[in-house]
């Protein structure tokens, strides 16, 4: 009887993910998480991870952090606010040797919804909610018919509320 192997990050983590720079426009960050259909984007200069920005940064919101300027400039002229300026500077990482069960306790306690992973200082993947939920799915057999559908629309159901 052969010990199970911990599921680790590498295993389950996006590969080569979209990024920006701190310099690009909100304009363009808006256009590649809607092209690449996610809600986080890793901000990378000079191939150093600098920040993190999510969809709910990019946009105006009335009862919100950002000083009113940014807040106004976002709605008005999305192509004049650079990522540097609404990007989250303090970023929590994994690594690809991390195990899924150290990361997803880090992402519950920190409420976050992806998570870069750097190796060596580097920006090598990102991993999300789901890619863990997907990761624990695989460990029990009779869970892996609910491993994609039912089990996304729980991770956003979770995420949304």
């Amino acid at each position: 009887m052969s010990a199970i192997q911990p599921l680790l990050v590498e295993r389950r983590m996006k590969f080569m993910p979209s990024t920006v720079q701190p310099s690009d426009s909100v304009a363009h960050a808006r256009a590649v998480l809607g092209e690449s259909r996610i809600n986080h984007l890793p901000v990378v200069e000079k191939d150093q991870l600098v920040g993190i920005v999510t969809a709910g940064d990019l946009l105006p919101r009335r009862r919100s952090a950002k000083p009113p300027k940014i807040a106004k400039a976002l709605e008005m002229h999305p192509d004049r606010v650079t990522v540097g300026s609404v990007m989250t500077n303090v970023v929590h990482t994994a690594k690809p040797s991390d195990e899924l069960t150290y990361v997803a306790e880090l992402m519950q306690r920190e409420h976050l919804g992806t998570l870069p992973v750097v190796e060596q200082g580097r920006l090598v993947g990102v991993i999300s909610r789901t890619d863990i939920v997907d990761g624990f799915a695989t460990l029990d057999p009779a869970a892996a018919r609910y491993k994609s559908k039912p089990v996304r629309r729980a991770v956003r159901t979770r995420r949304c509320a």
